[in-house]
C-alpha cells in the first residue's frame, strides 16, 4: 500500500453520518498501522510508517479544526478538556516528528515508537471519554453528519507531517495549506526517488 493509500476521512465511502463513528473508526485504523509498523520490517516498515504518519497528521489536523472548537462551546467545562488534549497533542507530534527524521532500521526507532503509541493510545482513550461522548450528547444527528463532512474536508486539505505548535484552529487555518503543500511536496518527492 503507498503513503497516498493511507486510510483517511472518506476513503471506505462509508456514508459518515455521525463524526464520532468516523473519528473512533480512524482510531481503530490508527491501532492496525502501529501494528503493522511493529510486525513489519525493512521497506514494509517505512511505508507502513510513512501511511502512520500522514494518518496521524491528517486526523489530529481536522480534530483540531473540527472537534476541539466544537467541545469549546458546546461541552461544560470544554476548554480545560481542550487544553489538555492539545498539550497531549503537542506532546505526540514533537515525538512523531523526531521518528519520523529517523530511519526505521536504527535501533532506538523501535522503543521510540512504543513510547509514540502508548501516547497516542492514552490521548485517543482520553478524546473518547472527554470529547467524543460528549458530542453525541451535545447535539443532533443533523450537526454530527455536518461535522462528519468538516472532518473530511479538513483532512483531505491537513498537512500529512506533525507540525509542533500547531495545535489550534486558528493556526491551522492560517499555516496548515503552506504547510500541507510544503508536506504534499515532499511526499511526491520522496515517492518519485522510491522512499515511500
Amino acid at each position: 500500500m503507498s503513503e497516498l493509500e493511507t486510510p483517511q476521512a472518506g476513503d471506505d465511502h462509508a456514508s459518515d453520518i455521525d463524526v464520532v463513528a468516523l473519528l473512533m473508526r480512524q482510531h481503530g485504523d490508527i491501532r492496525n498501522l502501529f501494528d503493522e509498523v511493529e510486525q513489519s520490517r525493512g521497506e514494509e516498515r517505512r511505508d507502513a510508517f510513512r501511511r502512520l504518519v500522514r494518518l496521524l497528521a491528517v486526523h489530529e489536523t481536522a480534530e483540531e479544526e473540527v472537534v476541539h472548537p466544537f467541545v469549546r462551546r458546546a461541552v461544560e467545562g470544554g476548554e480545560q478538556v481542550v487544553r489538555d488534549r492539545l498539550a497531549e497533542e503537542k506532546s505526540a507530534k514533537e515525538t512523531l516528528a523526531a521518528l519520523d527524521d529517523m530511519d526505521t532500521d536504527d535501533p532506538e526507532f523501535m522503543p521510540r515508537l512504543m513510547r509514540l503509541r502508548t501516547e497516542v493510545q492514552e490521548h485517543a482513550r482520553a478524546e473518547e471519554r472527554y470529547e467524543f461522548s460528549h458530542i453525541r450528547r451535545s447535539t443532533d444527528v443533523t450537526n454530527l453528519a455536518a461535522m462528519a463532512k468538516a472532518v473530511k474536508a479538513a483532512e483531505a486539505m491537513a498537512p500529512t507531517r506533525p507540525h509542533p505548535g500547531v495545535e489550534s484552529a486558528t493556526a491551522n487555518v492560517a499555516l496548515g495549506p503552506v504547510a500541507a503543500l510544503m508536506d504534499r511536496t515532499k511526499d511526491a518527492v520522496r515517492k518519485a526517488m522510491g522512499k515511500s
